[in-house]
C-alpha cells in the first residue's frame, strides 16, 4: 500500500509542475489577445506567488486539522478550478482573479506533500519527487505547444491540464484511506502537537538560519534560471540562440540531477548532499568568473549551476523533521515554501536592476553572495548539532 501511495504522490508532483511553465509558453499569444503590454505576465506571476506564500504559511494549521490527504485533495481541486477559470477568461482582469485560487491551491499541496514525504520516506524519494515536478514543468509547455501548433487557442491547453487535475483529484479522494497515520509515533504527533504561529516557528532554535538558507538557495536558482542566458549573450558574446539552448539545459540539469541524486543519497546523507551541491555551484561560479575568450567555460559553468542546485532543495526539506522534530516540521516547511517564493519574487528582479544600471558581468558575483551565506549558515547548523552531541 505504501508503494501505491508513493506512486500517487509522484503523480501529484507531476501535476503540480504542469501549469507552472504554461503561462510563459502561452503568453506571447495571450497578451496580444488581451491587448496588454508583454510585461503584464509578471503581475499574474506575482499574484500566484503571493497566494502561494499565504497558503504555505497556513499549511501547518490546515494539515493538522484535516490531514495531508484531505488538504492535498482540496488543494488540487482548487487548482483544477483555477486552471479551468483561466481557460474561460476573455479579459485580462479575469486572469488576475483566477490567479488567486491557483496560488492558494499550489502552496498548500506543496508544503503538505513535502512534509509528508520528509517524515515517511527516505531521502532518495524526496529527490525523485522534485524530479517529478521538473517532469511536469516540462510536459506542461509541451501540451500548450501541441495545442497552439494544432491551430487551437491557448485556452484549450489550460482546459486540458484542468481536466488532468480533476482526474487526479478523484484519484486522491479514492486514496484517502492510504493517507491515514498508522504508526505509534505518528499518532503521538497527531495527539500532542498543535499548529504553530509564525512567531513560535521563528522562535525554534535554528529555524531562522534554515529559512535564510532556503531563501538564498531559491534566490540563486531563480536568478541563474532567469538571467543565465542574458549573461552569456551580453557579457560572453554567446549568440542568443545558443545561450537559450544552454539556459534550457540548466533546467534539464536540475531535473536529471535530482533523478541521479536519488541514487547517490543511498550512500550520502542529506548534509553531505547539500555540501556536494554547494561545492559544484562554487566550481560553476568560478568558471563563470573567468573572462576567457573561449566561452566554453561559461557554458559549462551555467550547466554546472543547475547540477549543483539539484540536491540542495530536496535535501534541506528532507532533513527538516530530523533536525527540528516531526511535530514542528510542517510549520517550518510551510515557512520554507513561503521564503522560497519571496526569494524567487524579489532577488531575480533585483539583479535585473543591477544589470541595467551597473553591469550584467556581476552575475557570478551575485550568485556567489547567496552561495556563501547559504554555506556559512549550513556549516554553523552542523557545528551546533555536533556540539549538542
Amino acid at each position: 500500500m505504501g508503494s501505491l501511495l508513493l506512486l500517487i504522490i509522484y503523480l501529484i508532483f507531476i501535476s503540480l509542475g504542469l501549469p507552472d511553465a504554461m503561462l510563459g509558453s502561452a503568453w506571447p499569444t495571450m497578451y496580444r489577445q488581451f491587448q496588454v503590454p508583454v510585461s503584464y505576465a509578471g503581475i499574474i506571476s506575482m499574484i500566484i506567488a503571493f497566494g502561494t506564500i499565504i497558503s504555505s504559511l497556513q499549511s501547518d494549521r490546515l494539515t493538522k486539522k484535516l490531514g495531508t490527504g484531505k488538504v492535498t485533495a482540496i488543494s488540487v481541486c482548487i487548482t483544477a478550478a483555477a486552471l479551468f477559470g483561466f481557460s474561460t477568461c476573455s479579459e485580462y482582469w479575469m486572469l488576475c482573479l483566477w490567479a488567486i485560487p491557483y496560488g492558494l491551491g499550489a502552496g498548500s499541496v506543496d508544503a503538505s506533500i513535502n512534509n509528508y514525504v520528509a517524515i515517511h520516506y527516505a531521502s532518495r524519494h524526496m529527490s525523485w519527487l522534485h524530479c517529478m515536478w521538473g517532469l511536469g514543468a516540462t510536459i506542461g509547455p509541451a501540451i500548450m505547444g501541441y495545442v497552439l501548433t494544432g491551430g487551437k487557442n491557448w485556452s484549450s491547453g489550460y482546459r486540458a491540464v484542468s481536466i488532468l487535475q480533476v482526474i487526479l483529484t478523484a484519484i486522491i479522494i479514492a486514496s484517502l484511506p492510504l493517507w491515514k497515520k498508522t504508526s505509534c509515533e505518528d499518532d503521538k504527533i497527531e495527539a500532542d502537537s498543535r499548529p504553530l504561529t509564525i512567531k513560535e516557528t521563528l522562535a525554534i532554535p535554528g529555524a531562522k538560519s534554515v529559512l535564510i538558507m532556503f531563501f538564498c538557495y531559491c534566490a540563486l536558482e531563480q536568478t541563474a534560471m532567469l538571467w543565465g542566458s542574458s549573461f552569456l549573450t551580453l557579457v560572453r558574446g554567446v549568440p542568443a540562440e545558443q545561450a537559450a539552448k544552454f539556459a534550457s539545459m540548466f533546467c534539464i540539469g536540475i531535473t536529471i540531477g535530482r533523478g541521479v541524486c536519488g541514487f547517490i543519497t543511498i550512500r550520502l546523507d542529506d548534509d553531505r548532499m547539500i555540501r556536494l551541491g554547494q561545492v559544484i555551484i562554487l566550481c560553476a561560479v568560478i568558471f563563470l568568473m573567468i573572462p576567457a575568450e573561449n566561452t566554453l567555460l561559461s557554458l559549462i559553468g551555467l550547466i554546472m549551476v543547475g547540477a549543483g542546485c539539484a540536491p540542495i532543495y530536496p535535501c534541506i526539506i528532507h532533513s527538516t523533521p530530523v533536525r527540528f522534530g516531526a511535530d514542528k516540521s510542517q510549520a517550518i516547511i510551510g515557512m520554507q515554501m513561503a521564503f522560497a517564493y519571496v526569494g524567487t519574487c524579489l532577488m531575480p528582479p533585483l539583479f535585473g536592476l543591477i544589470a541595467n544600471h551597473i553591469s550584467a558581468a556581476l552575475f557570478p558575483f551575485y550568485l556567489l553572495i547567496f552561495l556563501v551565506v547559504m554555506t556559512v549558515l549550513h556549516e554553523i547548523q552542523l557545528l551546533k548539532v555536533q556540539t549538542r552531541k
